[in-house]
């Protein structure tokens, strides 16, 4: 149980950081290669409950502290043309937030740009509890296969760490900096892509 509880534990704190925290699928790989006898299913389905609940917090921190005390009105009301496009598909959301949850990309800083729209959490909660307990399950299942037969550089996950993994993080950190600075309007009404005039009118 106390072995359960520390990978909930740990995962969740891990979703709830904003940025620079170790990728939770390798977190969880060498947590499973800990444990050997562990049943990989319920694993999978501890850690991505965690993650679930971390990124939720996390994007409720970003509501209540980015978007309620720091961003501008004129910021908002851009911000909140994006919300009210992704109001209109909501299948389509679920679906590219299911897809990119499937993958290795980190998703702190898709989770910070969902909690500045102030959208309901629960159709991207789900999407990514789905999208977390497949790749989960990949990553249980080969860290369980791979213990049994090769040896685990640590070095070279180390070496992740220090490049992939740091340049990935500040690429993201940008692209929500630049979510909030783009020009939604101009985007929507024809393709135009540029900075927000924080001088336009509304």
């Amino acid at each position: 149980m106390m072995t359960t509880v520390s990978l909930f534990a740990v995962v969740f704190i891990l979703n709830c950081l904003p940025a620079f925290a170790p990728p939770t699928w390798m977190v969880v790989s060498a947590m499973t290669l800990s444990r050997p006898g562990a049943n990989p299913w319920l694993t999978a389905l501890v850690a991505a409950t965690a993650a679930t609940a971390g990124r939720l917090v996390l994007a409720k921190m970003a509501f209540l502290l980015v978007r309620q005390r720091w961003l501008s009105a004129r910021t908002k009301e851009n911000v909140d043309l994006v919300k009210a496009r992704l109001e209109q598909h909501r299948a389509m959301t679920f679906g590219a937030v299911l897809a990119y949850t499937c993958s290795p990309l980190p998703s702190n800083s898709l989770f910070i740009a969902y909690g500045l729209t102030s959208l309901p959490l629960t159709p991207v909660a789900a999407a990514a509890f789905i999208g977390r307990f497949l790749t989960y399950s990949v990553w249980v299942v080969m860290a369980t296969e791979v213990a049994q037969k090769v040896v685990i550089d640590e070095a070279s996950i180390f070496a992740y760490l220090g490049g992939y993994f740091v340049v990935t993080q500040v690429l993201m950190l940008a692209l929500v900096v630049l979510f909030t600075k783009l020009d939604w309007r101009a985007w929507f009404a024809g393709r135009t892509v540029r900075l927000m005039n924080k001088t336009e009118p509304s």
